[in-house]
C-alpha cells in the first residue's frame, strides 16, 4: 500500500494511506489471457455426447455473456447441434 503525506497548517506532515482501485485497467487495453471458468474441469468423465453438449451451452453462455440460461435457451443449444423429437 502506497501512503503520501498529508499536510496540515500548524501540525507535522504525516501520512495517509491512497486508495488504489485495483479492478481498474490500467492500461485501457482489452486484458489478455484466457478467461477464467470457475468449473473449468467439470466435464471430466462425461460421454462424448454430454461433453458435446456442456461444451455447445458453455461457448452459448460466453458468446451470450450470460451466467446461467433458460430452459428455453438450452433448448436452442440442443437444437443447433441436430437433436429433435
Amino acid at each position: 500500500m502506497t501512503v503520501e503525506p498529508t499536510q496540515f497548517s500548524d501540525s507535522q506532515p504525516t501520512e495517509a494511506p491512497v486508495f488504489v482501485d485495483r479492478r481498474k485497467n490500467v492500461g485501457g487495453t482489452a486484458p489478455g489471457g484466457r478467461e477464467r471458468r470457475q468449473f473449468a474441469d467439470s466435464h471430466e468423465g462425461l460421454s462424448p455426447e454430454a461433453r458435446e453438449l456442456a461444451m455447445a451451452i458453455d461457448s452459448y453462455k460466453a458468446t451470450h455473456h450470460r451466467r446461467f440460461i433458460t430452459y428455453e435457451e438450452m433448448l436452442q443449444v440442443i437444437r443447433s447441434l441436430g437433436y429433435h423429437k
